[in-house]
């Protein structure tokens, strides 16, 4: 809430985690380039923005670096990685992409490489577009694919991705546990949640799901997932709306969630023409998150990609936002293990993303 000069005034921490997670001061207002105050993921004649808060209190323990490591599951494994490229395999087709961090020669013959289904070929920036090759035969837009219980269809887009980020099956396994285990409703809020396979695996597991994302084609290849899994009559509201418009209406409305999972892009731009830079308005997506969260939260998990930092970044970021609120924030590295041609071996580990969760433990 805001008063007619534009100071915040503290709220009342109705219907939230306990009060000391929540003592908080106003911080001051983060300031656009052009040097007036402008709510991120909106345009800068929207206004100014609902400010950070100073917390207070203990920062929660620290578990780190960890990392998480996946070698696959369902119909996906790594099975080699090198010369700037990974060989991956997605249900029946082998794919090469573009992969920077891959220094190192491959594993496998060169024959394996050659029995390639798709290749992505075009500019090798991770939001860079280009085009598919398909150098066997021509393949259809979409196919069928299983993880963790859900099926999806898998897409070639111009964008190299292909509908899922497997390495982040050890989130998607960790709110699976915590959704089966909690012997209660749980609430889970997926946001910037792209083709919705990790909202369907929480549905799927029983959680009630709020998913939001700006891409209407992304919301639409979403719901195509929900159908393949036979779960059209699961609770998943699915809100094609710039995530930061969206969390900043769920708190002034009070509505809170067990667990939330947040996956922002480096850069991103909404539906109405919002604007998102990850390093201006990580911090106060974070802080609202905060205050999205219930009384007996499950987790907070934030997953960032292609960007020039180290995990310490966002684990500080994470510690000083959880003031107060207990619990452990463990922070690192998301990798990916090759598997090998046949999904058994251990390979080397790619390195993927950074992370960072808060859990109340």
């Amino acid at each position: 809430m805001r008063n007619k000069d534009n100071r915040s005034v503290r709220r009342q921490g109705k219907g939230r985690l306990p009060a000391k997670a929540h003592s908080a001061r106003p911080a001051q207002v983060t300031r656009s380039r052009a040097g007036s105050t402008a709510t991120p993921g909106t345009p800068e004649e929207a206004g100014p923005q609902r400010v950070l808060f100073d917390r207070e209190g203990e920062r929660p323990a620290e578990r780190l670096p960890l990392i998480l490591e996946s070698s696959g599951a369902g119909d996906f494994h790594l099975i080699d990685t090198g010369n700037a490229l990974k060989l991956e395999q997605y249900g029946p087709y082998r794919i090469v992409r573009p992969e920077a961090q891959a220094l190192w020669r491959p594993s496998v013959g060169a024959s394996a490489w050659e029995k390639a289904d798709a290749i992505f070929t075009g500019d090798t920036d991770e939001d860079g577009m280009g085009r598919w090759r398909f150098p066997r035969e021509a393949l259809g837009e979409t196919w069928p694919l299983s993880l963790l219980g859900v099926d999806f269809l898998g897409r070639f887009t111009s964008f190299r991705h292909v509908g899922v980020f497997p390495e982040q099956i050890v989130h998607w396994q960790w709110m699976k546990q915590q959704v089966e285990a909690a012997g209660r409703p749980v609430k889970v809020l997926n946001l910037f949640g792209y083709t919705g396979v990790a909202s369907l695996v929480a549905a799927a597991a029983g959680a009630e799901v709020t998913h939001v994302d700006a891409s209407k084609k992304a919301i639409g290849w979403a719901r195509e997932n929900q159908a393949l899994s036979r779960l059209e009559r699961a609770p998943i509201r699915w809100i094609c709306e710039d995530a930061m418009k969206f969390i900043q209406r769920e708190e002034r409305r009070g509505n809170r969630y067990d667990i939330i999972l947040t996956d922002p892009p480096k850069f991103g731009r909404g539906p109405n023409g919002e604007v998102w830079h990850l390093f201006e308005h990580l911090p106060l997506m974070l802080d609202i998150c905060r205050e999205l969260l219930s009384p007996k939260a499950l987790g907070l998990v934030l997953t960032a990609y292609s960007i020039r930092a180290s995990f310490y970044s966002i684990h500080e970021l994470m510690r000083d936002i959880m003031r107060g609120a207990g619990g452990v924030v463990e922070s690192g590295e998301l990798v990916i293990r090759e598997a090998g041609l046949e999904g058994e071996s251990r390979g080397r580990a790619l390195s993927t993303s950074l992370f960072s969760r808060w859990i109340p433990e």
